[in-house]
């Protein structure tokens, strides 16, 4: 913060465009006054604190040097980004990030125009921003600088390393910044991790090629459009003076650094020296993921996304105990680990989520039988195949919404080839505050239409248990899809048996109303019910556990003896269980009224998950009020 003596700089920041008008002697007071105002509200309205506290010079130095917005500013996950909002504009709006109708935790163009591009899901940063670096050159406008922010653990997701190559081919002016924290959410992992720590930069080399490359010029040997003659030779003279090749200058994309990230006016002179340097560049800065809150300096993990903090003693602000239910990736991870203790088949894989689905618990108990990939869901699946085609039982733990990027290897090597791999779909249906980029949503509807899978979702963490035990006994492979969060039963550990593989279980008669559903979502049908019963309706309740194949004898059942039926599912309803329902009636002859209550036609804002289900229809009161409304033919 400002001493008593300073005046207060980040209040009068309205823009970028105030920032560029101070001298850069106050660069390092509002880089102090930034992180403090990130601590501050954080601390209280809970976000992902030490990813934006580590990019705070960083922010600083990029708005300061580049004209943002004309000049396109690409951040890879929003995490870092909480500097960028409250510099462009959302100072004043930051209390609201993440809650229902307030800014969102993540860059979104429709938020703000120095929000270049949306950014959710890890490593598309460099293959958008190669795109309108692409662009500009095609539409004349050559001064138009793009950047693309990255950090170490997003550039292990394969999506980077193509734009990287296409960025070597394509003319462009694109600048990379890689942020290296050695750390994403959980330890960065694998050889390009180890390979950026121990990167090392020779000054002597770097004074050397840029001397031949004035020499060149002058002499006019060379020309700006000879990239590749001169980076070919400065990689050869880099070679021969350092002793190592690096990596990217292998991609034909000029290297500079690594660079002290937390010295903001050192990044602010190099940014100026390169930035109109023609063709691809990548400059590597070292930050530390919390800098300036010890708590979060000595625990990454830990202080990624805190929840309520002190902010003076650098506690976090924990509900006191109470015997409650488990969350559901909790039940996953001690299930995996028991399952594991009595077949040594069994493996666990994750892409760079061992912490949020529970792998840990295996990654602890049985190191060398789980394995961590990084962010790479579709490396991840493949990766399971491989090993279920030797013989191997893999347990694949992927977060819903980013399974999406593995739909071809889902496809092509794990159902075409029947392959025995239990899919574990952590944090199905609305997730809350993270907002579209992270709902799973339409994990069932996408799901629903490939051969050979069989698809689940438990009711409860029992069902759960014992989906996992029928998916490790299944010989193909098995999807098992649960919510993010707490369970509904205190005793969950009950002694695993095996589940017939498509069929269902009728929960309650009734004879006014038919309601099936799937998941969890169960539960909230389950208390409907019991609204509406004591208003005198009846209504039956079937569990369907299975998608697919879906229990076509409970569906003849419901066909035969109800006129009006209801389906509820936490995802879209264009594909997932309505549908289903609503193909089998109709290709078996059955003409019910059938209302389908799931996530509508479009992407869903952020909030937390009780506002979101209300918003959606499938909380407990909308779904009673369908109940009500079907029976009197008004839903």
């Amino acid at each position: 913060m400002a001493s008593s003596n300073e005046e207060y700089i980040l209040n009068k920041i309205d823009s970028p465009a105030d920032l560029r008008l101070l001298p850069s002697g106050k660069l390092e007071q509002v880089c102090a006054e930034l992180r403090q105002y990130i601590i501050d509200v954080l601390s209280e309205n809970p976000g992902h604190l030490g990813a934006s506290l580590g990019t705070v010079e960083l922010t600083v130095a990029l708005h300061y040097v580049f004209n943002t917005p004309i000049d396109r500013l690409l951040w890879d996950v929003g995490h870092q980004a909480y500097g960028h909002k409250i510099l462009t504009g959302r100072r004043d709006a930051f209390h609201s990030l993440r809650k229902y109708k307030g800014i969102s935790g993540f860059p979104n163009p429709n938020e703000s125009e120095y929000d270049a591009f949306i950014a959710g899901h890890a490593s598309n940063s460099i293959s958008a921003a190669l795109g309108m670096s692409v662009a500009s050159l095609i539409k004349g406008e050559d001064q138009r600088h793009v950047v693309a922010v990255i950090g170490d653990g997003a550039m292990t997701g394969g999506l980077a390393f193509e734009a990287l190559n296409n960025a070597s081919t394509d003319p462009n002016n694109l600048l990379i910044v890689l942020n290296d924290n050695n750390m994403a959410i959980d330890h960065s992992v694998g050889g390009l991790s180890e390979y950026l720590v121990n990167i090392t930069t020779s000054q002597t080399y770097n004074k050397m090629r840029y001397d031949v490359y004035r020499g060149l010029r002058k002499l006019n040997l060379i020309s700006e459009d000879s990239r590749g003659s001169i980076l070919r030779f400065n990689n050869s003279l880099k070679a021969l003076i350092t002793q190592q090749h690096n990596l990217f200058e292998g991609f034909s994309i000029r290297y500079f650094g690594p660079v002290d990230g937390h010295d903001v006016n050192y990044m602010v002179k190099v940014l100026n020296d390169i930035k109109d340097m023609k063709g691809p560049k990548l400059l590597h800065i070292r930050t530390v993921k919390g800098k300036g809150f010890k708590p979060a300096e000595e625990s990454a993990t830990e202080w990624h996304a805190p929840g309520k903090f002190n902010k003076e003693t650098g506690k976090r602000i924990i509900a006191p105990s109470t015997i409650e239910p488990p969350l559901f990736q909790d039940v996953f991870g001690h299930t995996l680990v028991e399952l594991a203790s009595k077949d040594e088949r069994i493996v666990g894989v994750t892409p760079a989520m061992p912490t949020g689905c529970s792998m840990t618990y295996m990654m602890k108990e049985f190191p060398n039988r789980a394995f961590d990939v990084g962010i790479a869901e579709a490396h991840s699946v493949t990766f399971s195949a491989g090993m279920a085609k030797e013989g191997l039982i893999p347990f694949c733990n992927v977060y819903s919404s980013f399974m999406q990027r593995a739909y071809d290897q889902l496809i092509h090597d794990l159902a075409l080839q029947k392959l025995h791999v239990v899919l574990c779909l952590d944090r199905g249906g609305l997730v809350g505050e993270d907002g579209a980029t992270h709902h799973g949503v339409f994990d069932l509807a996408y799901m629903r239409p490939i051969p050979n899978l069989v698809i689940a979702s438990p009711m409860n963490e029992h069902y759960l248990r014992n989906l996992m035990f029928t998916g490790y006994k299944y010989d193909g492979p098995f999807v098992i899809r649960y919510p993010r969060g707490k369970g509904v039963l205190v005793d969950w550990k009950n002694e695993m048996t095996l589940m017939p593989v498509g069929k269902g279980r009728k929960l309650t008669d009734g004879t006014d109303v038919a309601i099936l559903s799937i998941g969890a979502s169960g539960n909230d049908v389950s208390k409907a019910i019991e609204l509406v019963s004591a208003e005198g309706l009846s209504v039956a309740h079937y569990d369907m556990i299975y998608l697919k194949p879906i229990d076509e004898d409970l569906l003849h059942e419901v066909g035969k003896n109800f006129s009006k039926i209801i389906t509820v599912e936490n995802g879209v309803i264009q594909g997932g269980l309505g549908s289903a329902v609503l193909e089998f009636m109709s290709d078996n002859g059955y003409y019910p009224r059938i209302k389908r209550i799931g996530i509508p036609d479009k992407f869903i804002e952020h909030g937390s998950v009780p506002e979101l289900n209300k918003l959606c229809g499938i909380d407990v009161e909308s779904i009673a009020a369908c109940i009500r409304n079907l029976v009197s033919f008004e839903c």
